[in-house]
């Protein structure tokens, strides 16, 4: 791989905007205003797209500006002379959010596109929660401004706009710009004659809003592909966003979803050809013999540098709007790096107590995950402190179990979602959000894998003294079924409801019962109370003693035995463990 910017590129910055919101909130239309430069896709030439009057799938855009002064003086020796912003216009549609939440995670800044007349919609607040997760600034642009009646639009704006505030204040996007446009005025089967309004202040907000995003060519190539064409006489071109990494002409790259590895012939930026290009930019990048019908959407990366994954251990917060529980062994749509499929899932967390609040940012948590640790299985995922007082949720991680693996790099986003859920219910899909930790490649991790994974569940047991043999033998009941088998349990420890501690000897007869041995002896006062029940041992002949055995004596107050054990949930064994 390439390990320095091409120079051919060093004089322009590429700035990937993402262009969020509801379906029919106009985000298409304010792309097409903002855009000189039109890209793969853009403005919707899918035909079911124009039928249909939505956008289906991410459509790119671009438009170039001199280079803000406040970059230039913030960046140094920065070698830029132009700033080329790449819109990427996100389906609305609340079946697409695949795809949304797929284009979030190559944008530098989110445009929130709010129809100012319906204000902030279901999908609307889906957008932003996916724009909390992936970008770090926001602009929201109120739409539409020519619907409202010119003697109140005014005052409509002030009032949406402060409504908008209100909403944002407890998220990260809090006193975020709002701006307000129309971006086709008429709807969009007016004639383009009419000019779109507040364009022109859009940009110079967009520019101001601008940073310096991270860029580094070094490392491992990774793109995520969004589109895939052949043109004749020259090969199949991959087009796409370069997440990290860098590429050349003459590069070999790997697919890994094909497991096939191709040559850059060529490469260009918005049909310019270039040298090579480095995170951050949009590139179309040209291979031979490859069917394009293979690759829609995916990553392309350096070859060897992704894994396949069948299950995956990551870190895990829910998503404060989505009602209701998080269960183990729920199945969700699981969106990790670029593909989303059907997984199962298993929460774990520390134990009781070890268990601490999480720290607000997810990236950090302070527990890392290892696998040399003990962890404790939950049912379902814990909100708030196990306690049940409100404040944070402690630290807690999931094993997800993948219906068809998927390739990802390591340390991605991961976002549970039920999108299963009726589009038109008002509630929100996503569930929860997570770092991928740690994954598993071998199709057979249920065997090879899992059992490394120590997650316990505690189990107790409690049964009842039938009566003592001496004083330091006991004989137990209903702690076991009959057909338990007892010697699974021989050599663990029981306790007495009196406090003495004892050990299983081993079974007592065929139904069930055990006997226990008293190592420190019965207490005087465990005696008294036994005393009614150890009076005949069984002298009287063998019928009695049979009957003795079977008849359990209840003219005394029962004295319970319990038994506490761990048992680890993948542990192909299930062994009884006691600390």
């Amino acid at each position: 791989m390439s390990e320095s910017p091409p120079d051919s590129r060093a004089k322009t910055l590429n700035f990937n905007v993402g262009v969020l919101g509801h379906v029919d909130s106009g985000k298409t239309s304010l792309a097409r205003a903002l855009s000189s430069t039109a890209s793969t896709a853009a403005f919707d030439k899918n035909p079911q797209s124009r039928e249909r009057g939505i956008t289906l799938d991410l459509g790119f855009s671009s438009f170039t500006v001199d280079f803000p002064e406040h970059l230039r003086e913030s960046g140094g020796q920065q070698p830029y002379d132009s700033l080329q912003f790449t819109l990427v216009d996100c389906p609305g549609h609340a079946s697409l959010i695949r795809t949304i939440i797929g284009g979030a995670q190559i944008i530098d800044l989110m445009i929130l596109v709010v129809d100012v007349v319906k204000g902030i919609q279901t999908q609307t607040a889906e957008c932003l929660l996916i724009g909390e997760l992936t970008c770090p600034r926001m602009v929201v642009v109120l739409n539409k401004t020519d619907l409202l009646p010119s003697n109140k639009r005014q005052s409509a704006i002030e009032k949406m706009t402060k409504r908008l505030h209100k909403t944002l204040e407890n998220t990260r996007f809090k006193d975020c710009p709002v701006i307000a446009v129309a971006a086709k005025p008429g709807g969009p089967d007016a004639a383009d004659t009419e000019e779109p309004q507040g364009v022109p202040d859009l940009m110079e907000l967009l520019k101001k809003q601008t940073y310096l995003p991270k860029r580094d060519p070094k490392g491992d190539l990774l793109m995520a592909v969004d589109h895939c064409f052949s043109i004749r006489g020259q090969g199949t071109v991959l087009t796409g966003t370069i997440l990290q990494g860098s590429l050349a002409v003459n590069d070999t790259v790997e697919i890994p979803v094909l497991k096939v590895t191709k040559k850059i012939k060529s490469v260009q930026m918005f049909r310019k050809p270039v040298s090579g290009a480095m995170q951050g930019d949009r590139v179309g990048v040209c291979v031979t013999q490859f069917d394009p019908k293979l690759l829609e959407r995916g990553l392309v990366c350096t070859p060897g540098s992704l894994h396949t994954l069948y299950s995956a251990v990551i870190s895990v917060r829910k998503i404060g709007y989505f009602k209701g529980s998080l269960s183990t062994r729920a199945k969700f749509h699981i969106t990790v790096g670029h593909e989303t499929v059907m997984g199962k899932v298993t929460f774990f967390g520390l134990p009781p107590s070890d268990s601490k609040p999480a720290p607000s940012e997810l990236c950090s948590l302070e527990t890392p995950f290892s696998f040399d640790r003990e962890y404790y299985f939950q049912d379902e995922y814990v909100c708030g402190r196990r306690e049940g007082s409100s404040g944070p949720d402690p630290e807690q991680w999931a094993l997800l179990e993948f219906e068809r693996p998927v390739t990802c790099p390591a340390l991605c986003l991961v976002i549970g979602s039920k999108l299963d859920t009726d589009i038109h219910a008002n509630m929100c899909r996503l569930a929860f959000q997570g770092r991928l930790l740690h994954g598993f490649e071998d199709k057979s991790y249920v065997e090879t894998s899992l059992p490394l994974l120590r997650i316990y569940k505690i189990k107790h047991k409690e049964g009842q003294v039938e009566r003592v043999t001496d004083d330091y033998s006991l004989i137990g009941r209903s702690l076991f079924k009959k057909e338990t088998n007892l010697q699974l349990f021989v050599g663990l420890k029981v306790m007495l409801s009196t406090g003495e501690s004892g050990v299983i000897e081993g079974g007592f007869g065929q139904s069930g019962k055990f006997k226990i041995r008293i190592q420190e002896g019965l207490l005087p006062e465990t005696k008294q109370l036994l005393s009614s029940t150890s009076k005949k041992k069984g002298k009287s002949g063998s019928k009695e003693a049979a009957a003795a055995e079977e008849k359990p004596r209840t003219d005394s107050q029962p004295i319970s035995i319990h038994l506490h054990f761990k048992r680890y949930v993948f542990d192909p064994h299930k062994k009884m463990v006691q600390s």
